[in-house]
């Protein structure tokens, strides 16, 4: 922390400046996606939404837009690396990543793999069955939405 800076309630000030203090970011990462959590998804994706727009509601007076598109990124691989756990056998990865729209060629490859799940959550088939949309559609809230929905409409 600088000289010029002051923090308190986890926010840092800067002159004119408002932002989340470095350690919330921590962890709200810590906190936001636990692998290991053994509930549905349809519950993980309620917890996250409900965390998601309270973090966002206490820090929306934050003009700090940086990190959030990448936080945003983030998040959603984080749900792809949770479904392809729940997934965990080669055969239903498979099954489920060629009933959400990729070619079995893609599929075959990515169930196969012997790559850990945080890798294999960044591939081009997996983004493909778990796009953005459909992670929307599912309940997944997107921070970026949230950030701009909130700075935009005062």
């Amino acid at each position: 922390m600088k000289a010029t800076e002051s923090e308190f309630l986890s926010f840092t000030f800067t002159g004119k400046k408002v932002r989340w203090a470095q350690k919330c970011l921590g962890r709200f990462k810590y906190r936001i996606l636990k692998r290991r959590w053994g509930v549905s998804m349809q519950h993980r994706l309620h917890k996250l939404a409900q965390y998601i727009r309270g973090w966002m509601g206490y820090f929306r007076l934050s003009e700090y837009y940086r990190p959030i598109p990448l936080l945003d990124q983030w998040i959603r691989r984080r749900i792809r690396c949770c479904f392809l756990k729940q997934w965990r056998k080669p055969k239903t990865r498979f099954k489920n990543l060629v009933r959400l729209g990729v070619d079995k060629v893609n599929a075959a490859k990515i169930a196969a793999s012997s790559k850990g799940y945080y890798r294999l959550s960044i591939t081009y088939a997996v983004q493909q069955a778990l796009n953005n949309s459909y992670l929307a559609k599912i309940g997944l809230v997107s921070l970026k939405d949230l950030w701009i929905r909130f700075h935009h409409h005062r």
